[in-house]
């Protein structure tokens, strides 16, 4: 039991999250590995989802709203940290969820969709053996013929930076979540949110439907998605590590 008044609370129990997925056969000890080195970068930008975050996410939110299929690929860490948020942007988009890992176990993506489903979803989807995506090697270039191969986006909060880029060379828009600005992952995407995902999501769940409660027009939404610059963003993202 971690006591509230700890001082790394927050980090602490968003730790025990991804511990508890190597447990229930949804993350790796490699994705533990992973977690820890984007705590880091969370320390340093304050534990907060700053003002550059908050525009990133503005960002997104138009182009996820602007795709024409929208998918959201999902590994073992971003499932322990935010199942109901990807579950609840998974329907609120009507955007299926894929799952996609690098260390291959159809068990382990077996016991993923059951946790979704456990926590909401309605759509999962599970990487076939015979599509694949250009230009990458690993075991996560296998996609669902009706998810990833097929989308014009795709949401991949804490991505491989291998994939993301071969996902921008097969013509796709990335959308991604990644607390460290130097990554290729944050500079191969389109739009990086320079965040954690456990704050970002519910923020950009929010965004998305302030956008549709506005009516926002297609017009509208692209101008707020032209707006981004991902490089400059980035660079305003390690401003803000330097300063602190």
């Amino acid at each position: 039991m971690i006591p509230k008044s700890h001082p790394r609370y927050k980090s602490l129990k968003t730790r025990e999250l991804v511990a508890s997925g190597i447990k229930n056969g949804i993350t790796s000890l490699d994705g533990l590995m992973a977690h820890g080195r984007g705590e880091a970068f969370d320390y340093l930008i304050g534990e907060k989802t700053t003002s550059v975050a908050k525009k990133s996410i503005d960002s997104a939110a138009a182009l996820l709203l602007l795709a024409r299929n929208p998918i959201i690929s999902v590994n073992g860490n971003a499932v322990a940290l935010a199942p109901k948020e990807l579950a609840k942007l998974s329907n609120l988009l009507d955007a299926p969820l894929e799952i996609n890992i690098f260390h291959q176990s159809r068990q382990r993506e077996i016991n993923i969709k059951n946790y979704l489903i456990k926590n909401g979803a309605k759509n999962v989807l599970l990487p076939g053996r015979k599509h694949k995506i250009k230009f990458l090697e690993s075991n996560r270039k296998f996609v669902n013929p009706h998810g990833i191969a097929k989308a014009d986006v795709v949401f991949v909060p804490l991505e491989d930076g291998d994939r993301a880029e071969a996902l921008v060379k097969n013509r796709k828009k990335v959308v991604t979540i990644d607390l460290n600005p130097l990554s290729r992952t944050a500079e191969k995407s389109t739009i990086a949110i320079v965040d954690n995902i456990t704050r970002a999501m519910p923020l950009l769940i929010s965004q998305i439907m302030k956008f549709r409660k506005l009516k926002l027009s297609e017009k509208q939404l692209e101008v707020i998605y032209w707006h981004h610059n991902n490089r400059k963003r980035l660079e305003e993202s390690i401003k803000i590590i330097r300063k602190s």
